[in-house]
Formats: structure tokens, sequence, C-alpha cells
């Protein structure tokens, strides 16, 4: 590509960046704005006007994920040569090609996981913890050692920074010193340590620091908000004298702060660097009209004075779209179904699964959406748990592919394609055509899987010659980069584990004080923190976006909470209600539904699909419970969706229990909307009828 042909496209705001090839350079960029391709296309056009060498650039971010997307893009623009990692790949690619002349002997293990470390350091001071006080630990003593506190000075920067512990003060001090003692006795290297020792290496060894700086001489980081004083020291260390380096971040997405990230870089980048270039992106091309006003009244109504200095008001460049809904339920149980029934809608309406997502303040909210999504059968996914190819069932399918390549596994299947050969040797894996009912681990393996499957039909259609080599090369070098292929599936995620990624639907669910604002965040600073975090969470919708609060935790319980504060002055005013909002508290003024076998207040998703407790006895006709199963089989295959997505078990049993007569019959049961009534209302009548 030339180099006036980077140029092209580009709005002027992204193009002062791109054309601002030289000396300091902080770039201010919005939710949505392009900043990803703002900095690719500096780099590549700095590259071809011969400003800088291409290998003598370092493009730094914090995700494996986000390092290679930058070096996809800047080959595609023709600067194939730029170095783009993360900060502790491109440390540990330093120490390890430096250690046996500066340091030698036996380079230390690196460690993956603190946790077990931790454990026996708390073992050794007579302490006795959880799994997760274990991991909440490991996290302490990451923020101490990004924020270089050493174990002596924990309680006092403790105290400082109005931190909460996750076990008294006193006993977390004595594991992080035991668990570095422990650590150097065993020849290991945190990533913090790692971080640490390289910026040491290139501080006392002035022959080490002069090769890097020539060979690393232009810098560029993304996401610079989040970099925490260690990662800083490390960039300080590279850059020496000079100051070819160009920042790049969103103050307004500053959620990171409990482990050691500071926004202070970013915003005082002019302090350091006086004479530096400043552009400030604000056209958001994410989101549409109705969502960017308001990211921009969540964000607006900000106290801190840092966000008033450094304004970003997002400027929607899509045309408009649907308004946010706000929904207000009895309950978090019917928060959770009717959220799960609005993305069944969406699918049904033609948006893929994938293009949803369900985002939430902790982890533990998770279980009702995976319960009422499934009731629903709507596929999900978790994100954040695990990382893909981390997950034994995907370790165990890579290597049995890896084997069937090695042993001629395309010709052994009769020539079927790849499509078909790696479904075969899925199979092996416990691969089935149909989901499992349910949800857990057998539902996550299938969903694994599965997305090893689908990866392999993208391949077939866009190199109808591919085989199964060029398909585990493929996987082996996704697992090298962590880029997880496209799960099918609504996406279940935290708030924290959504930033960076976006989806055409977005419903915002469980927002109350005490969940967000979480109870924990007290000073003024946690509580704007907490508010980044909701802009961060409407930011990642496109189009569709649903917000939600419970007044009580349980079906019949109090309902005595309120709505977050950052939605104050945001909601309509007056809305009226769904219609299955009304159903809903018809249904919650006179409690929960009860069992029609024994009465008992019914509360799991699938007893209420039911109408009754799952050990309560029913009557039903086994023959047309039978007959069911095999037509959803039927249109399932035909179709080609899996079962569960026509029908649940659980639909299919109460269908069979109630035999109803008519679609209004039909219609009261749970699991059969209006569009699964139009599509399969009078089959299911048919074979109701006998």
């Amino acid at each position: 590509m030339e180099a006036q042909g980077v140029l092209e496209g580009l709005d002027p705001e992204q193009r002062a960046v791109a054309e601002a090839v030289q000396g300091p350079v902080c770039v201010l960029a919005g939710a949505g704005t392009g900043k990803t391709r703002a900095i690719t296309h500096r780099i590549a056009y700095a590259t071809l006007t011969g400003v800088v060498a291409p290998q003598r650039v370092l493009a730094v971010t914090f995700t494996t994920r986000a390092a290679g997307e930058l070096r996809g893009r800047l080959r595609r623009l023709g600067a194939p040569g730029v170095q783009a990692r993360t900060f502790h790949a491109a440390a540990l690619r330093q120490l390890s090609y430096f250690w046996p002349r500066v340091i030698g002997g036996d380079p230390p293990k690196i460690i993956e996981s603190k946790i077990p470390v931790v454990a026996d350091a708390a073992r050794a001071c007579r302490l006795s913890f959880g799994r997760s006080e274990l991991r909440d630990i490991a996290s302490e003593i990451e923020w101490a050692k990004v924020t270089q506190t050493r174990p002596e000075d924990y309680a006092a920067a403790v105290q400082r920074s109005a931190r909460k512990t996750p076990a008294d003060v006193v006993d977390v001090a004595r594991v992080y010193a035991m668990y570095e003692q422990l650590r150097r006795e065993r020849n290991l290297l945190d990533f913090e340590g790692m971080l640490e020792l390289t910026v040491a290496v290139l501080t006392d060894n002035r022959d080490v620091a002069n090769q890097v700086r020539e060979q690393y001489r232009y810098f560029v980081v993304d996401e610079f908000q989040d970099v925490n004083p260690l990662q800083k020291l490390l960039l300080d260390a590279w850059l020496g004298d000079r100051d070819d380096l160009c920042v790049v971040g969103d103050p307004n997405q500053t959620i990171y702060s409990f482990t050691g990230a500071s926004p202070d870089h970013l915003l005082g980048f002019t302090r350091e660097h006086p004479d530096a270039t400043v552009v400030k992106l604000v056209r958001d091309y994410r989101s549409t009209p109705q969502v960017v006003q308001l990211a921009n009244g969540v964000i607006g109504q900000s106290r801190s004075e840092t966000v008033r200095r450094h304004k970003l008001e997002l400027v929607a460049q899509r045309p408009a779209g649907p308004e946010p809904l706000f929904g207000e339920y009895d309950d978090e149980v019917a928060e959770a179904d009717d959220v799960a029934r609005q993305a069944r809608k969406l699918i049904d309406e033609g948006v893929p699964a994938s293009e949803i997502a369900v985002l939430y303040r902790i982890n533990a909210q998770s279980e009702t959406y995976e319960s009422a999504l499934a009731a629903a059968g709507v596929p999900y996914v978790l994100r954040g748990a695990e990382r893909f190819f981390d997950r034994p069932a995907v370790r165990e399918a890579v290597v049995r592919l890896r084997g069937a390549a090695r042993a001629g596994g395309d010709a052994e299947t009769d020539g079927l394609g790849l499509i078909q050969t790696v479904r075969h040797v899925l199979a092996g894996a416990g691969f089935t055509e149909q989901a499992p009912e349910g949800t857990g681990a057998a539902r996550e393996k299938w969903e694994s899987l599965a997305a090893l499957a689908q990866l392999a039909e993208d391949m077939a259609a866009d190199n109808p010659r591919a085989g199964l080599t060029d398909f585990v090369t493929e996987l082996e070098e996704r697992a090298a980069l962590q880029h997880a292929p496209t799960l099918e599936g609504v996406t279940l995620a935290s708030l924290h584990a959504a930033k960076g990624l976006e989806w055409d639907a977005v419903f915002l669910v469980g927002l109350v004080d005490g969940t967000l604002p979480i109870i924990y965040a007290e000073t003024p600073e946690q509580i704007e923190e907490e508010r980044r975090l909701l802009y961060v969470g409407v930011t990642r919708a496109r189009e569709h976006l649903s917000l939600s609060w419970a007044l009580s935790r349980s079906p019949g319980g109090r309902r005595s909470r309120r709505p977050s504060r950052f939605l104050d002055g945001l909601t309509p005013k007056t809305a009226t209600p769904t219609p299955a909002r009304v159903e809903r508290t018809k249904r919650a003024s006179k409690g929960p539904q009860p069992c029609r076998v024994c009465g008992r207040p019914l509360t799991a998703a699938i007893e209420r699909k039911l109408g009754r407790c799952e050990d309560c006895p029913a009557e039903f006709n086994e023959g047309l419970l039978l007959a069911l199963k095999d037509w959803r089989t039927e249109v399932s295959a035909t179709q080609k969706i899996p079962s569960y997505v026509v029908f649940t078990d659980a639909t299919l049993q109460a269908i069979a229990e109630r035999s109803p007569e008519s679609i209004e019959d039909l219609a009261q049961i749970p699991g059969v909307g209006k569009v699964k009534l139009d599509r399969y209302g009078e089959a299911i009548l048919a074979l109701c009828r006998g």
C-alpha cells in the first residue's frame, strides 16, 4: 500500500493521529471511536514514509488478543515487520535473550498462577484459607508488587489507599513475605518479578540498555489508562532519554485501579512531555445515537474533577436505532426470565446469539441467567472463567486432531472433507450433533467442541481445499495468540471481562445500589470507578440496549432495593409496562407460583416451567412425550439447529403433562412464546390430538 493510501478513509481526527509521526503523541480516544484504526494507520504511515523502519517499532498492549489484532491490521497495511506484544511478552523475550550473558545459570521457571505457592506460604504461616480467599490474597500480592510495595510496607500502603483486604492485613503481609521466600528458594519468577527484573537488567547494564534501545526506537502503547507503576518503569527503561512515544487511552474506561492501574500516566502525559501533540477522538462509529446519548449521560454526571477537566463527550455517527429499555422486576428470577425471553425474541428476529451479551457486576450473578437461558432454549457461553485453549476438553480435542493429522486423518475418513473429518475426530472426544440439556460442565464441554467444529466450517468456506493439517496449524497459531474462536451463544460476562468487546445487543442486569456501585465502594474515587464500569457496559452495545434491576433477591422477598444511583435522571419518567411485565406483576402480587401438585412455592426455572416440583408425581402420556421428542429430532435435523432450540426437554414434558387442546392452552405453557406458537403450534396440537 502507498503511504497516501493509508490516510484514505480516516476522519479528520484519526488522520491527525496518523500524520503525527514524530515526537510524543497523546491520543484521548472515546469508546468506539476507532483508536486501533488510528494507531495502526499511524504506524503504517510512519514506516511507509521512511520515518522509522518496521523492525524498530514496538507496539505494546495488554492482551494477546489485542496484540494479534494489531499485527494482523499492520500486515494488511503493509507494515508486517512491526512487533506488537503485551508488556509481559516483550519483557520475557528480552529477559530470556540476555539471561545467559547478564545473569547466567538456569533461568527461573515462570509461574502461570500464584495460587499454589500462596497456598504453600499460608500453610507455612499456619494459616488456613479457602480457594477463593487464596485467589484474593494472590491478587493482593500482585497489587503490592506492581505498586512496588514490599511485604514490610504492605500494611501502611493498605491504610494509605483505604484498600479492603481479603483477610487480616497482618496475615496477608506474612503470607506475602513467605510467598517471596518460597519463590526465591524454588527459582520461580512471577509476571511482576519478570517486569521488575527486566527493568533491573536494563538499568544496571548500559550495554544491554543500548542494544534494546537501538532495536526499538519507536513506541506505541495502547490502553494507557491501565498502565500500572511497574509497567511505567519498564516503559521508561525502554525509552531512555528519547520521546518517540505515542500513548492511547480513555480516562472514562479506567476500571482496573484495584490492580494498581492508574489514569494519571495518561492524563499527566503533557506534564511529562510539554511539547506533546494531543488529539481527541470523539466520533463514535460503534453505537446508535440513542446508546451514545445514554453513555454521555452516565459519564456526564461524574463528580470527578479529572473527568470534567478531560471531558470526552461522544458524537454518534450511526443512524438512529431503538431507545434503550429500562426494566424493573420484583425479584432476580423474574428479571432473568424476562432477559432470557427478550434474548430468545432477538434470536428469532435474526440477531445471532453470539451478538448478544448479558453483563453483570459480579460473577456470582451468572447462575440465575444460566438457568433462565437454558430453560428458554437459548445457547450461552461464559466468558472470563477459563481461557478457551486451556480447557481440558479443548486440549484433548487438539491432541486428537493433531494425531489424526499425523496419521493421515483426511484419507482415513474416506475423503469426507474438512468439516466431516473434524466432526469425526471430535466425536471421539464426546462431541454430539445435539447439545446436552441443562447447564454445567457437560454443556460447557459441548460448547467448546462445537466451537471447534464451527471453526472448521469457517475454514472450509474460506478455503475449500483446506485439510486437517491446515486446520491443526490454524488451531496452534490461535492457541499461541489465545485467539479463541467465536462461540455460538449468548455471552455471559462480568463488566470487567467485557471491556474491549462489543455486541449488537447488550443486557445490563442487576443494576441496584449495593451491586453497582458495589457495597464496598466507599470513597469518592471508588464510587466514580463504579460509574465508569457502567459506562463501559453501556458502550459495549451497538444497537439494542436493556438495563434492568430487581427489587428483591428471591421471589416473595421484601422489595426494598433501589435502582443504581447512576441511573438517576436517566430513566424515563413514565414508562408503559410491557405485557410480560404486567403479567409478572399480577403473578408476583400473589406471591411465587405454587406447585400444582403440593402447593409449595416454585423458584427453580425448570419447576416453574413444569408447574410443579421436580419430585412431585405427575400423570402424562408417555407415548405423547416420545412422539414429541421424535418430532423435535426431525425438526432439528431439517432446520439444522440444536434440538433444545426447538423446545427443551422440560417444555416437552410440560406439554405432555397438560395435553393442550388449543393454541390458547399451549400459549400458557412457559417456554412456548409467540414465535414458537406461529412456527410449531399446529404441529404440536396435532400430536396432542393423536
